[in-house]
Order: C-alpha cells, then structure tokens, then sequence
C-alpha cells in the first residue's frame, strides 16, 4: 500500500471513530437527574418514603485499616443504615479491629472457594449475614455523604440495580491528569453515566464501590456466584443481570459520594489502568473495536499534534477532548489543571489500555486467579483477564 493510500485509509478509519464517538458523547445531552438526599423522593412521579433504617451495608476489607474508617463512621451516622458488616477477608493488619471499634459487626471471611475472585466471595458472604431488605456495598475507600443511602434506596423504586458514579479525589495535577484520561478512554468506549437511553445487557456499566439493591432478588438470582471468576466482578454483575432482565441504572452520585481510590501517580496507572481494560467482560471484537476508537480519536491526534503533523481532523478530534476535560470536572472533588492537561497523556493511556487487554494480570492483593469463565452471549465469548 503506498504513503498517500495508507494515508486515506487512516484518515477514513479516524473519521469513522470520531463520529462513534460524538454519537457516545450525545447520550449525555439526555441524562437523568443525579442522586439527592432522599428521606421522601420521587420516581416516575410516584411519591417515595425511605424507610428508616431499612439499609444493610456491606463493606469486603482486606487489608484496609488505613482506609476503612471514614468508609464505616459515615455508614453508621446515616439514618437509613440499620447495620454496617466489614466482611474482614483474611486481612493481616488491624482492619478488624478498627471496623469493630468503630461498632461496625464484622465478620471473618473465609478463604475463597476454587473458581471465586476474594471481592465476590467476601460480598456473597456479608449479602448471606445481612438483615436489612435493601444492600448497599461499599468499598473501604468510599466515602458516603449524608443521604446517600436514602437516595439508594429511592433509585431501587426504578431500578432492579444502582450503583453510584462518584466523585474523585486526587493528589496533585499529575495523578489527577492520568486519572482524567483513563476516566476518558471509559466514557470513550461506553459513553457517559446516567444516560436516558439505557444501552443493550453486553453495553452496562457499573461502578462496583457502591452497588444498591434488594437483598431477596439478589439471593434469588444467585448474582455474586454467576460472575465468582471475574475481577471485573461490578460490571460482570450488571450485564449478567440486565441480560435476564433487571433494570441497571449507572446514576451520578458526586454530591453523596466521595472515592479516594490511589495515593499515587503510580497507582493509577498500575491498578486502574489495568482494571478499565474489562477484558474478562467483553469479547475479543468488541476489545479491538473498542481499542481502535480510543488510539484513532484520542491517542493519535495528540501524538501528530506533538510531532507538528496534525491534521484538521486531528484538530476537531482535540477540539472535542477537551470539552469532555471540562465535563469532566463534576466528576473530581477538587478540578484543577490536571483536567486539561489529561489529553496529553491520552497516548500512554492508550499503550497501558492495549496491555491490559491482550496480557491482563490475574493477580489482586496478594492472590492470584486463573481465567473466568465467559459471561455468555451478551459478553461475545471473550475471556481473560481484567482487574
């Protein structure tokens, strides 16, 4: 194929994932209202009361002493919470001990079963123990507002399952720049939260450090031992369970939930690079699709724009990174330059993506696990690792 060929394919194919990706980005013209404090609410026009104390929440620990105390006083302060479980999964520091004093009940995991990833397994564990009708799970690192779980229990009047789009807390520029862009490549690929339309069960997203839902229907649908091999066990859950018909809502939750999930520019490339691959989710063409949208309209016009070759297309493509930058500033607790500047780092986002999705690592916290098996046909068959 000759330069000014391969030129006009490159350009046809980077116009083809431009405009996939502003159809994405149009979703968000349409979004439903973000989560509020809700002692009485509404949904679909129909008045709701949250009960008091109605909430169960369950928060899996490992290893989490240094985070987890925030996480379960704010729990234990809410009016909607009737008891906070930390399912203490083999932890080897103080984690128990903090959660207990805090008068979380704590519960000692067991070691997970051949076949289950230790999240699910210790969040299949505290669902079994858990009293209240509606359960919320929480990471450690979460940190609820007043109302959150009021709101919750709200949204469940329209959805089978919520879970919780938070808010982000950086250290510096740097980590918040790298941040922005791998939050970038995901609204690249799946478009943004709250959406009106919802998008087909192979599509769902969600946000495993806050999932809401009816404790009965969720012991019905047997939902954390269906998706027991998957580190990506959030988003297993919710395109497994959208697939047999429950309702999905991916809400914005940025004034009830703060999440301070790495303390260092190293940790999320490390662990959230790794994580927004959802390669054990997603089939095989549905990866390169995906993968071809984020280098062609993201990575690619920065790289020509720094070596002096951008073209105009190159051009608009950066035009619309950066509105999505400045949309993007709901989403951190503190917005500052690193949200501007994220498009410069959108080509080793990229590289850390493509790693991540052709040679996922199947280690998490000290363990490691062997390959899930497949979704079914909502996932296209694709296996392997994620997070």
């Amino acid at each position: 194929m000759t330069p000014a060929r391969w030129s006009a394919v490159l350009g046809a194919a980077q116009a083809v994932a431009g405009a996939v990706v502003c159809a994405r980005l149009a979703r968000g013209r349409r979004r439903r209202p973000p989560l509020r404090p809700a002692p009485a609410g509404a949904r679909s026009g129909v008045s709701v009361v949250v009960p008091a104390r109605n909430v169960s929440v369950v928060v899996p620990a490992r290893n989490e002493e240094e985070r987890l105390g925030p996480c379960v006083s704010a729990a234990l302060a809410d009016p909607a919470v009737r008891e906070v479980i930390v399912v203490d999964d083999e932890s080897t520091d103080g984690t128990a001990r903090l959660a207990a004093s805090l008068g979380a009940t704590v519960m000692r995991g067991t070691p997970p079963p051949e076949g289950w990833v230790g999240k699910p397994w210790a969040v299949h564990q505290g669902l079994a123990a858990a009293k209240g009708p509606v359960v919320v799970t929480l990471d450690a690192d979460a940190r609820p507002r007043p109302g959150l779980f009021g709101a919750l229990a709200a949204g469940l009047e329209e959805f089978d399952l919520v879970s919780a789009g938070p808010r982000f807390v950086c250290d510096g520029p740097v980590e918040q720049a790298l941040h922005a862009s791998f939050l970038a490549t995901l609204v690249y690929r799946l478009g943004p939260i709250g959406a009106a339309t919802p998008p087909p069960p192979h599509r769902v997203l969600a946000n495993g450090q806050c999932l809401a839902f009816h404790r009965s229907a969720m012991l019905a649908a047997d939902g954390f031992a269906r998706v027991r091999g998957h580190l990506a066990d959030d988003v297993a859950l919710a395109r497994t369970l959208a697939a047999d018909g429950w309702r999905v809502g991916l809400l914005d939750a940025g004034d009830l939930l703060v999440v301070d999930m790495h303390d260092s520019v190293a940790g999320v490339w490390r662990e959230w690079g790794r994580t927004l691959a959802l390669a054990d989710v997603t089939g095989r063409g549905r990866q390169a699709a995906d993968l071809a949208v984020v280098w062609l309209s993201a990575a690619l016009p920065v790289a020509r724009l720094l070596a002096g070759r951008a073209t105009p297309l190159d051009v608009g493509l950066l035009g619309v990174r950066l509105l999505l930058a400045w949309a993007l500033r709901g989403s951190y607790e503190r917005p500052g330059p690193g949200l501007l500047l994220s498009p410069l780092l959108d080509p080793a986002t990229a590289v850390q993506l493509t790693r991540a999705t052709y040679r996922p690592r199947r280690t998490w916290r000290g363990r490691s696990y062997g390959p899930p098996r497949p979704l079914g046909p909502l996932s296209g068959g694709g296996t392997g690792g994620g997070r």
